[in-house]
């Protein structure tokens, strides 16, 4: 996030736009933001390498705290805005913060977090009042210092967090080389010309910034001149609006967002024109295909789907004809080595499942946790792997079945839930799902499922029949739930990850084996 080179050839134009209050930051305003953060930084002692970390909702503050890391040599934690104080505060520590960025919304959950955090030396609010020493308004801190770039920069990165679905959340730590932050890592140019950014591009994005895949697209919207456009939250309606207002050339969603839009009446899908669309990426959670396809005939053959862990350990990737043509895949490799294999290490043969592990295609280790690089690395170290579970086809395509902590494994058959998730997914009184494996004293575990219904859809055994039966039609016995449950909600990541683990250990109580 760059924006030094526009801040004469576009000063005027807008870097960021938020999307419900309209506020704007022009490149002028954006330059003179980072750079008088940067100052403060730097005059707190904050040293290359340094870390500090981010702890607030998409704001209008939040591009500009990246930013400065970016330009500064720092390594910066965007971390999720959802986190308990308890969750907040083992972030902080690990990554060894010295400075907190926060909001006025979240200053409470913030403050608690703090009490546990001795090696904070600095909490920036950005919209709201000062207390102390230790704790300033963003504005009020940063006013006494130059609107020029500091003297020495250089390039910092993101040093984000696994979502913790299955334990401890892991920082993420790339090699850092010491040079300006003109030149950017090799990833960030590879994405640029997949994606096909330009400078007058127009960028809407929907997603929460501390993930990686938005922060990532940010960035490079950012770094081409473009002009994005951030929702605070995302809406299926005014996503669509904004679409048509702004003329959006380019954006990137999770596929829970596909299926909120296809759920909305006919009559206000068609309300909004589309057609400046050129290009929509997804990825962060697998996609049912049926979902897909009916974007791509509602959208167009502008749809394009990625797959890479945070990790950095490989990136495949697909556009629409290439799916049309392998129904379900999440595209080829672009970057890194992917060998799939059997629990022996060994290879399995093509169409089969394994365990996906990838010659990295960018070095990381977990920051501080020798224990978890190694646990991710196979037994020679040159392989590394996040436990996804998937095959490939004839043609070099992948295709993912499951993370290998939620197979279920009933009477000695390999169920991969994300199949039967993806069909109730499309039921229309759906509107979310969760399938997983709980305690059956005969088969070892049962297939479970969970179910957000639609509004106004009356729950009961009637409904839970229906949806039973709906698998059962198309999905072998042994994959179809033994029971439903409903809940309101189903606890997703604001990234679309399900959080299944919060679920599942429910059925499983305080159970160490998820073997009876």
């Amino acid at each position: 996030m760059y924006p030094g080179v526009y801040a004469t050839s576009k000063a005027d134009q807008p870097a960021v736009i938020m999307a419900s209050s309209g506020e704007t930051i022009t490149y002028r305003e954006l330059e003179a933001r980072q750079n008088r953060l940067a100052h403060l930084f730097r005059a707190r002692g904050m040293k290359r390498l340094d870390h500090y970390a981010i702890f607030m909702e998409n704001n209008s503050r939040y591009v500009e705290c990246c930013g400065v890391g970016e330009r500064s040599g720092y390594y910066f934690t965007c971390i999720n805005s959802f986190l308990t104080p308890e969750e907040l505060a083992y972030i902080v520590n690990n990554c060894e913060a010295k400075i907190l960025v926060t909001s006025q919304a979240k200053r409470d959950i913030a403050m608690e977090a703090l009490k546990s955090c001795p090696k904070v030396e600095l909490t920036l609010v950005v919209d709201g009042p000062g207390d102390g020493d230790k704790v300033l308004n963003l504005e009020e801190a940063t006013k006494g210092y130059p609107s020029t770039p500091i003297p020495d920069e250089y390039l910092g990165t993101a040093m984000l967090y696994s979502s913790g679905t299955t334990g401890r959340p892991k920082g993420i730590l790339r090699p850092l080389p010491e040079q300006p932050p003109t030149q950017r890592l090799p990833l960030f140019e590879f994405l640029d010309k997949l994606w096909r950014y330009r400078e007058d591009m127009i960028y809407l994005s929907p997603a929460p910034l501390h993930h990686s895949a938005p922060q990532a697209a940010v960035n490079l919207a950012i770094s081409k001149g473009a002009k994005v456009i951030v929702m605070e939250r995302f809406d299926p309606e005014h996503y669509l609006q904004l679409v048509q207002q702004y003329g959006v050339t380019h954006t990137q969603l999770v596929p829970t967002m596909f299926s909120r839009m296809l759920k909305l009446p006919e009559d206000v899908r068609k309300k909004y024109d589309t057609s400046s669309l050129e290009i929509a990426i997804h990825a962060a959670a697998p996609c049912p295909a049926q979902v897909k396809e009916q974007m791509i005939e509602w959208w167009g053959p502008i749809i394009h789907e990625y797959y890479g862990a945070t990790e950095g350990l490989g990136f495949t990737a697909c556009d629409t004809p290439q799916w049309l043509a392998h129904r379900g895949t999440v595209g080829k490799v672009l970057l890194g080595d992917l060998h799939v294999l059997d629990d022996e290490m060994k290879p399995v043969p093509k169409g089969q499942s394994g365990t996906l592990w990838f010659k990295t295609a960018t070095q990381f280790e977990y920051f501080n946790d020798t224990e978890k690089t190694k646990e991710s690395r196979s037994p020679d170290g040159s392989m590394s792997t996040v436990g996804d579970v998937g095959y490939v086809d004839d043609d070099g395509f992948l295709y993912l079945t499951d993370r290998s902590t939620f197979m279920i494994i009933s009477g000695g058959v390999n169920i991969y839930p994300q199949e039967c998730e993806n069909l109730l997914i499309t039921h229309p009184k759906v509107a979310d799902a969760a399938v997983f494996g709980v305690p059956n004293v005969d088969l070892g575990e049962e297939v479970k499922a969970v179910v957000q219904p639609m509004p106004g859809v009356e729950i009961g055994p009637d409904f839970e029949k229906e949806l039973i039966d709906f698998c059962g039609k198309h999905l072998s016995r042994q994959k179809v739930p033994r029971s439903i449950d409903f809940a309101e909600e189903l606890p997703r990541l604001p990234t679309g990850k399900l959080y299944k683990r919060l679920l599942r250990d429910r059925y499983w109580g305080d159970k160490k084996s998820r073997i009876v």
